[in-house]
C-alpha cells in the first residue's frame, strides 16, 4: 500500500507538470515574467474569474474602457482604473495615494472586496498549493510563495511597463523633425505655454508627485473627497493624484470617475471648468480662469497628446 501511494503521488505530480506544459503556460525565467503570469491569472480572485489584467487591459495601455471596472460577482468599483504603465516615477499609487510603493499597491486589489475579494493569505495559500507556482517561486526567489514575493513579482512586471517609443520621443530625443506633424509641435508649445498643462504634468512621463483638486468635487453629485479620505485634512478635499500622460489617448474614459469619454472633452473642461462644474469646492487656483483656447488650439493639444502613444500599442 505504501508503494502504491508513492506511485500515485509521483503520477499526480507528472500529470500536473504535463498539464502546465501543454496548456501554454511557460515556466517564467525571471521575476518580471513571473509577475506577468500572475498579473493575468484569475487564481488570485475569490471566484477564480478576475485577474489584474481583467481591469488593466494590455491593449488599452493597461487601463480599462469603462468608467469603473467590474470585480468579482460583477461588483462595481468606485473609481476609474488608471493605467499600470509608466509608473516608475510615481511617489504614490491609487487616486488617493493610499500606497507609497508598487509592492504595497500590488496586493491591495487582491484583497479589495469590490475587486478580487481574496485575502492575501488565501492568495498565497493557493500559490503554495500550485506545483507550477511552487516551482516558479523556488526557481526565482529560492523560497516558496509569500505575500512579499507575490508583491515583488507583480511590482517587477509593472516596473517593466515603461514606454519611450512614441512619435514624440522620436522627435525630441532622436531629433527627427518628420516624426510628428506641425500640429503636434504647436500642441507641445501650448502644453508648455498658455494652456498651463506643464504646471502639473512634467518630466519623462508627464506626471507629478502632487495631488490637485481640478474642480471635480462639489459635495453633491461629485462627492468623492479624494486624498482627504487618507489624510483627513480639509485642504485635501477633492484632490487626486496626477497621473502620467504617456499613452493617454488609449486610456479613456478619463478622470478619477471616468466622467469624460474623450480627450476633447478633457481639453474642453480645462479650457473652461465653470461651464461643466460651476459649483466646484476647493478648486485649484491654476483653474480659476478660462484658457480661451481656440478650436485649432484644442486640436493641436489633442494631437500632441496622441503623439505620446507607444508605437507598440498604437492602433493599426
Amino acid at each position: 500500500m505504501r508503494y502504491l501511494i508513492i506511485l500515485l503521488l509521483v503520477f499526480s505530480a507528472v500529470v500536473f507538470h504535463f498539464f502546465y506544459r501543454t496548456s501554454g503556460v511557460q515556466m517564467p525565467e525571471d521575476e518580471i515574467a513571473l509577475g506577468k503570469t500572475l498579473f493575468s491569472d484569475p487564481l488570485l480572485s475569490s471566484d477564480k474569474k478576475i485577474s489584474c489584467a481583467s481591469c488593466h487591459k494590455p491593449s488599452f495601455a493597461f487601463a480599462d474602457t469603462s468608467a469603473v471596472s467590474l470585480g468579482v460577482l460583477n461588483r462595481k468599483g468606485v473609481r476609474n482604473t488608471p493605467s499600470a504603465m509608466n509608473v516608475n516615477n510615481a511617489a504614490f499609487f491609487f487616486w488617493d495615494g493610499r500606497a507609497s510603493t508598487l509592492e504595497e499597491q500590488a496586493l491591495i486589489p487582491i484583497a479589495n472586496p469590490d475587486e478580487m475579494n481574496l485575502p492575501v493569505d488565501s492568495a498565497v495559500h493557493r500559490l503554495q498549493q500550485s506545483g507550477f507556482y511552487r516551482e516558479a517561486f523556488q526557481k526565482i526567489y529560492q523560497q516558496q510563495p509569500s505575500a512579499k514575493t507575490l508583491s515583488r513579482a507583480l511590482a517587477a512586471f509593472e516596473q517593466s511597463l515603461e514606454t519611450g517609443d512614441t512619435p514624440f520621443d522620436n522627435w525630441k530625443t532622436n531629433d527627427n523633425e518628420k516624426a510628428v506633424s506641425e500640429s503636434v509641435k504647436r500642441g507641445f508649445a501650448l502644453f508648455n505655454g498658455s494652456a498651463n498643462c506643464v504646471r502639473c504634468h512634467f518630466g519623462p512621463d508627464f506626471s507629478n508627485t502632487e495631488f490637485r483638486n481640478i474642480g471635480l468635487f462639489n459635495g453633491k453629485d461629485l462627492n468623492d473627497s479624494g486624498r482627504a479620505v487618507i489624510t483627513r485634512k480639509a485642504n485635501d478635499l477633492g484632490k487626486f493624484k496626477i497621473g502620467p500622460l504617456r499613452n493617454v489617448a488609449l486610456t479613456a474614459p478619463y478622470m478619477h470617475n471616468g466622467m469624460f469619454k474623450t480627450l476633447r472633452e478633457v481639453i474642453d473642461y480645462y479650457n473652461d471648468p465653470d461651464k461643466i462644474v460651476p459649483d466646484a469646492i476647493n478648486r485649484d487656483s491654476l483653474l480659476s480662469k478660462p484658457l480661451n483656447l481656440s478650436e485649432p488650439d484644442k486640436q493641436d493639444l489633442e494631437n500632441f497628446l496622441k503623439s505620446l502613444t507607444s508605437k507598440s500599442l498604437a492602433r493599426k
